[in-house]
């Protein structure tokens, strides 16, 4: 009988590799599985559209940027965007790789360097100015802190509020409150007042979910439309954008201007490159690059966009159902107010129902810092709701924590 040949094992380092290697199949096995394939598919859809809407604006806007010095190309915001998105698709699924209590981590320290770096733009010669706000910081690149501040806010803002499960005692609305003011007050300094609205409007929806009672609600909306009034007559900026829209200027001008571009193309739009009232936008490829869309594209198309934002926020409500988590909760439910509330913005400037803003419309709208953040947002918000689907939960009880508060 013929002797076996001797048995040799592999090598340590070539097991090792072996090893390795069914890890990351299985991390990405696992991820595959926990994820929300339905809101990336809508997120990945809303990105589609804004590519070929900064296609459909890039023109326009690169014909009123161009000097005698330098000339843009036609297609330059368009090959510009499309580098971004790629860059924001990345940053997006590796941030949805995230465990759980990573992401909430990672938010935590974003939203903690953001407020310095805040406070740092309205330093002298270390800020940079464009069209009068002080917004910017330049890093060897235009590094927008407030955009990165959004998703890392909704994060802290839901940590903040999810400490009262643990110690009942701890006064978490006013520790959320005081936050909340620090960021509009430096926000107001840039000034950067539309915001200021979104912050506003995000803490509310957090603070409303973690179970405050009604009549501690009344209080803070009586005390926030005290606020409001008290700002526009004491804040230049909010009391110039709310005067030009309701009694005409030049900001009316341009939110009229939009509403008439948007309707100009009718259900079916004029088709690509072949509208003209976008000629005349001051900001087609950015804060009006819903008209752009309605223009040449058509209304039928600005209702599927809108539906769109409608479905990625219905399908986060519904995945929060039976959650019993309330940092989760309040995170999921933070992120997801925040892109939807600046959607509903935006779209309400361009119908011309709304005093402009200056915001971009989230996903669509050309920007470095904006949308490499909304995605950043988007990998957050992915990786808190991601799930076993073999776990059953059970629903969390806001009654519970409202009987805390």
């Amino acid at each position: 009988m013929a002797s076996q040949p001797p048995f040799v094992p592999r090598s340590g380092l070539a097991s090792h590799a072996i090893i390795q290697r069914r890890n990351h199949w299985q991390e990405i096995s696992l991820w595959w599985r926990e994820i929300d394939r339905v809101l990336l598919v809508l997120i990945l859809t809303l990105m589609a559209i804004g590519a070929a809407a900064v296609a459909a604006s890039s023109p326009a806007s690169a014909s009123k940027l161009s000097t005698a010095k330098v000339s843009l190309g036609d297609l330059y915001f368009f090959w510009t965007q499309v580098k971004v998105q790629i860059l924001g698709i990345i940053v997006m699924i590796g941030a949805s790789f995230l465990p759980k209590h990573r992401a909430r981590q990672a938010g935590i320290v974003l939203g903690l360097a953001m407020l310095v770096a805040l406070v740092l733009v309205l330093v002298p010669h270390v800020g940079t100015t464009v069209k009068g706000s002080r917004r910017w910081l330049n890093l060897g690149m235009s590094f927008q802190p407030s955009e990165f501040l959004k998703p890392a806010y909704a994060i802290l803002m839901a940590w903040i509020l999810s400490w009262r499960l643990r110690d009942p005692n701890l006064p978490v609305i006013a520790i959320s409150t005081g936050l909340m003011i620090v960021v509009a007050a430096l926000l107001l300094m840039e000034p950067d007042f539309g915001s200021t609205v979104l912050f506003a409007g995000v803490w509310f929806v957090l603070v409303m979910l973690s179970g405050m009672p009604i009549k501690r609600m009344a209080t803070i909306c009586g005390a926030g439309l005290l606020a409001l009034i008290v700002t526009y007559f004491v804040y230049d900026n909010a009391r110039h954008r709310i005067d030009s829209f309701l009694f005409g200027g030049t900001a009316y001008d341009q939110v009229d201007l939009a509403h008439r571009t948007l309707t100009a193309g009718g259900w079916t739009g004029s088709g690509l490159w072949l509208g003209i009232k976008k000629l005349s936008l001051p900001e087609a490829h950015t804060d009006y690059i819903f008209s752009v869309i309605g223009e040449e594209f058509g209304l039928l198309v600005c209702l599927v966009i809108i539906a769109l934002y409608l479905a990625i926020v219905v399908r986060v409500l519904l995945r929060l159902v039976e959650e019993e988590d309330l940092f989760t909760l309040l995170a999921a439910a933070g992120l997801t107010a925040q892109i939807g509330g600046q959607a509903f913005i935006n779209i309400l400037v361009n119908l011309g129902l709304f005093p402009s803003k200056g915001m971009t419309l989230p996903l669509i709208s050309y920007g470095g810092s904006s949308t490499l953040a909304l995605c950043l947002g988007v990998g957050f918000l992915l990786a808190i709701t991601r799930r076993n689907p073999f776990l059953k939960r059970e629903r969390f009880s806001l009654r519970e924590a409202g009987a805390m508060l």
